[in-house]
């Protein structure tokens, strides 16, 4: 018995060591400062796509200090033209990541990242990384959006449900197909109608959209991009209208529309760069946002608690534990 107590102690004690030893070697040691620089195509308060990177920049500055981490951003380059100047001037500063946060960024710093070759540079929604030096950050959107489908087609009354696009491109039909294959899985009736403005922060026309979405009988309503916004205010204007968000938390915009959100955890992306630039890895990266590694969340509406019985959240979870096990797969086509 003494010797089965003694090494029963042996046992805790070495746990013990394995877990500090672990978080030991996880924790960003940062000995000389970093300059980021974050280059976004509306701004820092979008509420949208632009807002959660700078907020996930910012957060990872105030965990480490200012000392530690130095943030410069430059708003509204919608233009990959001009965002290319910004890029290169950050670049010959000696910053040492800028983040061209648009997957239109792409072919700029395929330019530009060569002739800074210790700088890394970093775009999303991406997964090609042509130079070594360039990290790509690729949320899989399909995955929340498959969760928040489930959500509309268990939700929608009508069993007409809308989704306002940006445009057909990038993570915006990732989300699309996800969506769309939740609300399918859960109630195969129900007709899904998807609409495009053509852009990413064209606020009116996805605030038409939505009304005419709405007007056709639509009573659960989601999208991505900066537009939004328009949407969701839109959507604000009705009784039994619901919303599900994209990019970040937006329920401030509709307290009693937006039912739940998906976000993007960007400071878990921006210190897994930091961490591979401390390790002699400048980019050359495909960095995934997926529900396994956390990177995305759902965010509830506590307001709007009452609106998912424990029967609908039973449903969601499991189907979430399922994605992360690789037990669904949700095919892009």
């Amino acid at each position: 018995m003494r010797n089965f107590r003694v090494l029963a102690i042996v046992m805790v004690i070495f746990l013990l060591l394995s877990v500090m030893s672990y978080a030991g070697e996880s924790e960003l040691k940062i000995t000389e400062k970093v300059r980021i620089a974050l280059i976004i195509p509306s701004t820092i308060d979008d509420l949208a796509w632009s807002q959660i990177m700078y907020e996930g920049i910012k957060t990872v500055q105030k965990k480490y200090g200012e000392d530690k981490i130095e943030i410069e951003v430059s708003e509204r380059l919608w233009n990959a033209v001009d965002a290319g100047s910004a890029i290169r001037q950050y670049a010959s500063q000696g910053f040492d990541i800028v983040i061209a946060h648009g997957a239109q960024y792409q072919s700029v710093l395929d330019e530009v990242a060569p002739d800074f070759p210790k700088t890394s540079f970093a775009y999303g929604t991406g997964f090609a990384t042509n130079h070594p030096n360039i990290f790509a950050y690729d949320p899989q959107a399909q995955q929340g959006a498959y969760l928040l489908g489930m959500m509309a087609g268990l939700k929608t009354k009508s069993n007409i449900v809308g989704i306002v696009g940006p445009v057909k491109s990038g993570d915006a039909i990732k989300y699309n197909i996800g969506f769309e294959k939740g609300v399918k899985s859960v109630n195969p009736e129900a007709a899904v109608r998807i609409a495009y403005t053509g852009s990413f922060g064209d606020l009116v026309a996805a605030g038409e959209i939505a009304r005419t979405h709405i007007k056709a009988g639509a009573d659960v309503l989601s999208g991505t991009a900066q537009q939004c916004v328009g949407a969701i205010r839109v959507a604000s204007e009705f009784e039994n209208v619901l919303w599900l968000s994209s990019d970040m938390d937006q329920s401030s915009i509709g307290p009693k529309t937006v039912l739940v959100s998906q976000s993007y955890r960007f400071d878990e992306v921006i210190e897994s760069i930091i961490r591979f630039r401390t390790e002699g890895t400048l980019g050359g990266k495909h960095l995934e946002l997926t529900l396994e590694n956390g990177y995305l969340e759902l965010i509830y509406n506590p307001a709007l608690k009452s609106e998912l019985t424990p029967e609908m959240g039973k449903t969601i979870n499991e189907a979430k534990a399922k994605i992360i096990s690789g037990e669904i797969k949700i095919e892009l086509k």
